[in-house]
């Protein structure tokens, strides 16, 4: 997230200057992030529960700053616009990895059930709603591309399956091996995106020599790292979930 955006707003150079923020907001939550995992002990921590809740308030203000940037375009809210304008679900991403750390603190710290909910589902039921955001993002993106490389169609195709499984492996158990699954695989399409991504930059003029225009014109190389993510939340949720059953 905190590559992407500094990617997606160096290249809005900056214009509003709240464009910064969410670089600091995302920078402190993975430096919270961290701190997690390198702390020793298991109980949570304000601090970081502080920053995971800034991340999410932020990723949600930004929503509304993309959706105004959309609407006040000549045309408003229309293809061209969702196309080439600031990417709409872009923001979402920050909220969403706020709200992971914020479950993260609550499982280190045995904490109790949300709403009569053990925490893991919902961090099932929450990167399950994720991959879908992040699919449909994908899929208006490589909408625009034509789907020219047979392969763009494996990030718009593969994320709804793997969310609904991972979903129904929270109340059926038989479908939680399926799921482990298509997540593992999932996370290898991550991985395999940037270096789709890498080869759609070498392609543009100038190559990696030109890396400096070509970076910021070239499809988004962080971009797909998200599904590796996602996935590999989904692949901890459903290991506590066996835990606890």
């Amino acid at each position: 997230m905190l590559a992407d955006s500094a990617v997606e707003h160096y290249r809005g150079s900056f214009h509003n200057k709240a464009m910064y923020l969410p670089l600091a907001v995302s920078a402190q939550s993975l430096v919270a992030g961290l701190h997690g995992i390198a702390a020793r002990n298991r109980g949570g921590d304000v601090r970081r529960e502080a920053s995971h809740h800034l991340a999410v308030v932020n990723g949600a203000s930004g929503l509304g700053f993309h959706l105004y940037n959309i609407a006040k375009r000549p045309g408003g809210i229309s293809w061209l616009n969702l196309f080439y304008a600031a990417p709409f679900g872009a923001p979402a991403a920050l909220s969403l990895s706020g709200l992971f750390g914020l479950l993260a603190e609550r499982i280190r710290a045995g904490g109790p059930p949300i709403r009569g909910v053990m925490p893991s589902r919902v961090t099932a039921w929450l990167t399950a709603a994720g991959l879908l955001g992040t699919a449909g993002e994908a899929g208006l993106m490589h909408f625009r591309g034509a789907f020219q490389n047979p392969a763009m169609i494996l990030p718009v195709t593969l994320p709804p399956v793997t969310a609904t499984l991972l979903a129904g492996a929270t109340v059926k158990p038989c479908l939680a091996t399926p799921a482990r699954w298509s997540l593992r695989l999932l996370v290898a399409v991550g991985f395999i995106g940037s270096a789709f991504h890498a080869y759609g930059i070498q392609r543009n003029m100038g190559g990696w020599r030109n890396w400096s225009q070509n970076l910021l014109n070239g499809p988004p190389l962080p971009a797909p790292p998200a599904f590796t993510a996602l996935a590999t939340a989904g692949l901890g949720a459903l290991d506590l979930i066996e835990r606890e059953a």
